[in-house]
């Protein structure tokens, strides 16, 4: 590297000669089981690869920094490569979760060797995974960190550790102030508390870790891959429409998978997928490999779908939030009185399931303890007599007062079963305060493709917040990264006198006429 730092690669080279070279910079091991389902997969269909250990990690030199020394590290190794007598000067990048992240960061400088890339569950903008909420992201950050240093342990064990996390992190959710977990990091140096007050997006911290710059260089064809319930589906479709927008190829597939799914119960359709894109812009084999742009999976009915954009043309429907907990097309009376809760931080409203990269605790799960809560209010449509398929996005607005204006409001929509069980689908938060804490606040929801049943029920959680995802809202107005002071906040949800309270649904199956327009179908 440019400052004298050896960084070690093994190579792989195919017996009967190579169709091109495919570079992963990896922070996850020259060796063991990552290694071999990934370049040693690749080199078996053809291709030679360069499995490189990201500095700090698999014997390579220097500190791991996390991913603020990897664009500089990877535009010093595309320069080792053009000096190697072995490499054919054609390059794909291919990389999943922090190698999607290298892979970007080579992206940002595109080197003329590079052809294409394949991008896996991963964010181009570290800020926005971090801060871009509103709310520090406290247990992705947390679990990252406690990851990442103890990298040495291997994939298997370091996925049992992902599982135990909840237990052994759990100081670091609930103790205030946020910056005491450093302490948890000190032997491995991961730097947590950088991280949590470096807020600003234009903190120097966050400099070479938001690339979206390679969106607006980049002009080799880019396959992404994704999963509806993992942590970055928002910004795969980003980048896939900024890309599309330029003109540049891109592909996107979305899958019925969590983080760690999409290369366990998803590996056969991402890696086939891979090996196609790959024979066609690097290799150079003839002929179209991909029917369309974007491939979604859409639950509940499924069946995988080729579109040629996100989102599809789709009819609104409107559902209006009920008195009583329920959810119509028919707005309620003006007379009608709001609905009610508090939400205490001391005691604040849990994260239950969602796109959250652990495993453990992410995906789709059930809501039906957190729907008990006090603090948690929700809102049933009618039991659906025709199936109804929601694709894109789905946008909430809540009329919305709170007694104090420190206030975080977390929305989700879920499909309750016949047998009563509440799935989560989409979710949707925003941090508040005195500008706007009060009157229709928008919530745009998380992307989604569902199908929901004959029989089953729409249902809108609204709470004030969702620990420890989010880290939670003092109440105060000041730092949680640096206070302790709690103070709890009254709400009203509004949904007849003094306003509507809303859902947006993009549909596309019609509502049939019919006198009973309170049944969604």
């Amino acid at each position: 590297m440019r400052d004298g730092v050896e960084l070690l690669a093994d190579v792989y080279t195919p017996v009967a000669g190579s169709a091109g070279t495919v570079l992963i910079r990896t922070p996850y091991g020259r060796d063991g089981l990552v290694a071999q389902l990934t370049a040693g997969f690749f080199a078996a269909h053809g291709y030679q690869v360069v499995n490189q250990g990201c500095r700090g990690t698999s014997g390579s030199g220097g500190t791991l920094d996390p991913f603020r020394q990897e664009r500089a590290d990877g535009a010093d190794t595309v320069a080792w490569l053009r000096g190697q007598p072995w490499f054919g000067g054609r390059l794909a990048l291919w990389g999943a979760s922090y190698q999607g992240h290298a892979a970007w960061a080579v992206l940002a400088d595109p080197p003329p060797e590079v052809v294409t890339a394949v991008i896996v569950n991963s964010a181009h903008d570290g800020h926005w995974a971090t801060h871009g909420s509103g709310a520090f992201s406290l247990e992705e950050v947390v679990g990252l960190m406690d990851g990442l240093g103890h990298l040495d342990v291997g994939a298997v064990k370091g996925l049992a550790r992902g599982v135990t996390a909840g237990r052994r992190l759990r100081p670091a959710f609930e103790e205030l102030p946020l910056v005491r977990a450093q302490e948890l990091f000190v032997r491995t140096g991961m730097p947590y508390a950088d991280w949590l007050v470096a807020s600003d997006p234009d903190d120097p911290l966050w400099r070479d870790m938001r690339l979206g710059q390679a969106l607006d260089r980049v002009t080799v064809p880019v396959l992404l891959q994704t999963g509806w319930q993992d942590r970055f589906p928002a910004q795969m479709i980003e980048a896939f429409g900024r890309l599309q927008q330029r003109g540049v190829e891109a592909g996107l597939t979305i899958g019925p998978w969590t983080h760690v799914q999409t290369l366990t119960k998803g590996a056969a359709v991402v890696m086939a997928e891979a090996l196609d894109w790959l024979a066609e812009h690097l290799a150079g084999a003839p002929g179209r490999q991909r029917p369309g742009p974007f491939r979604i999976y859409v639950t509940g009915a499924e069946e995988w779908r080729h579109l040629d954009a996100w989102p599809p043309p789709a009819a609104e429907r409107v559902l209006h939030l009920q008195p009583g907990g329920g959810l119509a097309e028919t707005p309620p009376p003006s007379s009608a009185g709001p609905t009610t809760f508090t939400y205490d931080p001391a005691r604040p409203t849990p994260a239950v399931g969602g796109r959250v990269i652990n495993p453990a605790i992410g995906g789709r799960r059930d809501n039906r303890t957190l729907e008990a809560r006090p603090d948690v209010v929700t809102f049933d449509s009618a039991p659906l007599t025709e199936p109804l398929e929601v694709l894109g996005e789905p946008v909430v607005e809540v009329v919305h007062e709170t007694d104090n204006p420190w206030a975080d409001l977390f929305v989700r929509l879920c499909e309750v079963g016949r047998g009563g069980r509440s799935v989560n689908l989409s979710d949707g938060f925003v941090r508040l305060g005195p500008d706007d804490a009060n009157g229709t606040v928008v919530l745009r929801l998380d992307a989604l493709a569902h199908r929901f049943a004959v029989g089953s029920r729409l249902r809108l959680q609204v709470s004030g917040g969702a620990h420890p995802r989010y880290a939670r809202n003092l109440g105060t107005g000041q730092d949680p990264a640096t206070s302790t002071d709690l103070v709890p906040s009254a709400r009203t949800v509004r949904h007849g006198e003094g306003g509507l309270s809303l859902v947006r649904l993009p549909c596309v199956s019609p509502l049939p006429p019919g006198p009973d327009r309170a049944t969604v179908t």
